[in-house]
């Protein structure tokens, strides 16, 4: 039996800082709570349905990937006990069990930190346009001429892209960061980054995964540097399979994907408002998430 789809909280006792693509966040004074909604944002528009369950993975995969990285950045969790919550929230515990954590208010990086393994996506893309007119050249990267979608890269590669809080994100060079943050917190961006995914893409390989590529924000709290937000979850990062990954194509991947799928074979133009999701899609993607969080995890 699924389990019901929350799609908005409604905590009065605490000001609600901001209601993202996903994530309600609250402000707490000096902290803020962080709750994982089952929402869906696909091609930047919000679905008008929910993945049941969909925040849980999010929340308990960045969970335990705080615990596993933080030899290696400092983060910003506190808790995700709801006992240890303040006592106005616990009233709101059916909500916020699994879903939820507290976390330290940091001062954000305004840049999104991608690590890309392998070559897909946007970065793919802006290789085949750069190929139409004889360069293997993107961001300042140059790329093998035989390099083909999908294919592994010689080493991660570090490339921001610009953090807009409305509208799509746009790939940087690092040039570009360090004017954007300073070349101190650029090269700090980038070091970590590179470190958390080395160390991250080396475990997943032994749960038979492969992270592909992934997005880090990164924050300073009294002058530390902290990793901040979530953390290589299936809506951070493109995990696909091992036992299933063949250079030269697009992959099957532990995401919305299905979704993505059905709304490209509809003819929808990716604009408000979205259609409303068949319930075999929406729980095709629902075990892909279940299964990337079990197979990390061990748990769910």
């Amino acid at each position: 039996m699924m389990e019901n789809v929350v799609l908005t909280t409604d905590i009065k006792e605490y000001p609600l800082l901001r209601r993202g693509k996903v994530r309600d966040v609250y402000d707490l004074g000096d902290t803020l709570l962080f709750v994982a909604s089952d929402r869906l944002s696909v091609f930047d528009v919000v679905m008008p349905n929910g993945i049941p369950g969909k925040g849980r993975v999010l929340t308990q995969t960045s969970l335990f990937w705080f615990d596993f990285l933080k030899d290696v950045v400092a983060n910003h969790f506190v808790t995700a006990s709801v006992d240890e919550y303040p006592h106005p929230l616990r009233k709101y515990r059916a909500e916020l069990e699994g879903r939820s954590m507290i976390v330290v208010k940091a001062e954000r990086v305004d840049a999104e930190c991608i690590v890309r393994g392998y070559i897909s996506g946007s970065m793919w893309k802006e290789l085949v346009a750069a190929r139409k007119v004889g360069s293997n050249t993107v961001h300042g990267f140059t790329f093998p001429a035989d390099l083909q979608e999908s294919g592994k890269l010689a080493e991660p590669l570090f490339t921001p892209s610009s953090k807009n809080d409305v509208g799509h994100d746009e790939n940087i060079s690092y040039d570009q960061l360090v004017k954007l943050v300073g070349k101190e917190i650029a090269q700090l961006c980038r070091d970590k980054s590179l470190a958390v995914y080395e160390k991250a893409a080396d475990y997943a390989l032994t749960k038979g995964i492969i992270i592909a590529d992934t997005k880090f924000e990164f924050g300073f709290k009294d002058g530390k540097f902290i990793l901040i937000d979530e953390v290589l979850s299936p809506d951070s990062s493109r995990f696909w399979p091992v036992d299933k990954y063949t250079v030269g194509q697009a992959q099957p991947s532990f995401d919305k994907q299905p979704i993505r799928d059905y709304l490209e074979s509809t003819g929808w133009n990716k604009k408000p408002p979205a259609p409303n999701l068949p319930a075999e899609v929406i729980s095709a993607a629902a075990v892909r998430y279940r299964e990337a969080q079990k197979l990390l995890t061990g748990r769910g």
